[in-house]
């Protein structure tokens, strides 16, 4: 295991557990599928930011790292082996189809970005601060390489 894979995961939950990202939320307290879904956002705006072949192999493993973490933290919270394995696969296939919404975000407006968000959150309400969240998101990732955001991770 990769220590600064570790932390890179901690640091996306610690994103994800940030209470200002929960204002919108329809319910009185968030669940795990909202924490989850806002994990998985983190995640795909930070493959989205560094893709390119020569981070190829790293991504891979820093995706392989993650979902395996994802995986032990769901049996940790008791799930069996059976409805862990068809949870997992739901996990994977939204995080797939989050990616494919937001490819082009960058050229996207606001309201399209809502669309192609909004049926990931469907226990928030106004989700047009959460927009603003990642535009400002991606841009601080914008702002470093892989190798450096690995290392500042590392550092918390």
């Amino acid at each position: 295991m990769k220590n600064e894979y570790l932390n890179l995961y901690n640091n996306f939950i610690k994103l994800t557990t940030n209470k200002s990202l929960y204002k919108g939320i329809l319910s009185q307290q968030d669940v795990f599928s909202d924490r989850l879904t806002l994990f998985l956002l983190h995640f795909a705006f930070f493959l989205k930011e560094f893709k390119n072949p020569e981070n190829q192999k790293i991504l891979q493993e820093i995706y392989d790292f993650n979902f395996r973490q994802l995986e032990l933290n769901i049996r940790e919270v008791g799930y069996g082996d059976q409805s862990v394995n068809k949870k997992m696969k739901d996990y994977i296939n939204n995080f797939h189809a989050i990616i494919s919404n937001i490819h082009f975000w960058n050229e996207l407006d606001h309201l399209e970005k809502e669309n192609k968000i909004s049926p990931f959150l469907s226990n928030f309400k106004n989700i047009s601060y959460l927009i603003d969240y990642f535009d400002d998101f991606r841009k601080n990732l914008e702002k470093k390489t892989l190798k450096s955001f690995l290392k500042s991770v590392n550092n918390h």
